[in-house]
């Protein structure tokens, strides 16, 4: 039997057990700008070869293609492409920036996508450790390489990010404003601060007994939303679904009545009801509060518990690292307090 155990998140010696990957989330603001600081020779560099011609293509190469993606399809201001294949469009040449993102550096498909850009001559831009598979493909004259060492995806699109907003191919990504709003979430969220003050912990508290249903209404919403419940079953084992409001809204007006009488314990997780998580980073747009409208009122129609995750940093890419390590915390919480008996 397993059961949550909310005083743990309060308890110093269960903290202690989670100190390792409690201690991981509150330095991804210092990663940001390790990983920014130690490419900004390469940046430059990158900027340099770039600023003379805009390319006919942007390609987001790599199985980290998607968060790219998720950031420069709304911005790039030229035909934007994401392959996570190991391999790149047959039509791309030599009018055409390729980039790469490779946190680890050790992926062959990536390597080899990496090896065909530099062959065909494409421009290309490689975000990967120095001494890492992936670098040692990272050869040719137009090719520069941003050296990476925390293996952190989102450090290391950061990076990448500053390079393509100075060249203007994406949004305005301030890695000092990443760096800030992660620090904040790593306070407010803080082991060291208890329960009744500590968002993250409050909210593995609600899906300590529920089914997470993930929603967010912009792009990157939407995908931290998607890492966040990657994130919950990883550390859980239990289901969350993140998806769009027609993919959630089926889900929500199934749900059954709330049984008040219902023992969580006894019943572990034939009773388990959805909780819908719904991660704000402030857009605006009218498809986005009419799909949150219709999702809220379907919650409050069968009694859902509607939680909400919300980011006031400024900037696209801030806002979505705020909600994503809003999540991760909570994920990891919920680890915490999960005890079997």
């Amino acid at each position: 039997m397993v059961w949550f155990d909310e005083s743990r998140l309060d308890d110093e010696a269960a903290l202690a057990t989670a100190d390792l990957r409690l201690r991981t989330l509150a330095e991804s603001g210092s990663r940001v700008r390790r990983e920014v600081g130690g490419a900004s020779d390469a940046i430059a560099e990158a900027v340099s070869r770039s600023i003379e011609s805009r390319p006919r293509a942007v390609i987001a190469a790599g199985p980290d293609s998607r968060l790219l993606r998720a950031v420069l399809e709304p911005f790039c201001p030229v035909p934007f492409v994401a392959w996570p294949s190991p391999a790149l469009p047959g039509w791309a040449g030599s009018l055409d920036l390729v980039v790469v993102l490779a946190p680890e550096g050790a992926d062959a498909g990536t390597a080899l996508a990496v090896a065909e850009a530099a062959r065909r001559g494409c421009q290309l831009v490689v975000a990967a450790p120095p001494d890492s598979v992936v670098a040692e493909h990272a050869t040719g004259r137009w090719t520069t390489l941003l050296p990476t060492s925390t293996g952190d995806q989102l450090a290391t699109a950061v990076a990448m990010l500053s390079f393509l907003d100075q060249v203007h191919l994406g949004p305005t990504a301030e890695p000092d404003a990443v760096a800030e709003a992660l620090d904040a979430v790593a306070i407010a969220c803080s082991p060291n601060r208890d329960i009744s003050i500590n968002p993250a912990k409050m909210l593995a508290i609600s899906l300590a007994d529920a089914a997470p249903l993930l929603w967010g209404g912009s792009v990157l919403a939407a995908r931290a939303a998607r890492r966040v419940a990657e994130s919950i079953r990883r550390t859980s084992g239990r289901t969350a679904l993140a998806g769009d409001a027609e993919h959630l809204l089926p889900v929500v007006e199934a749900a059954r009545p709330r049984n008040v009488f219902a023992d969580p314990v006894a019943d572990g997780a034939a009773d388990r009801r959805p909780v819908l998580v719904i991660l704000d980073d402030g857009a605006d747009d009218p498809v986005v509060r009419d799909q949150r409208q219709r999702l809220e009122d379907a919650a409050r129609s069968q009694d859902v518990r509607i939680e909400h995750v919300s980011s006031e940093a400024t900037g696209e890419v801030a806002r979505y690292a705020s909600l994503l390590l809003s999540g991760t915390y909570a994920a990891e919480y919920l680890r915490l307090g999960l005890v079997a008996d």
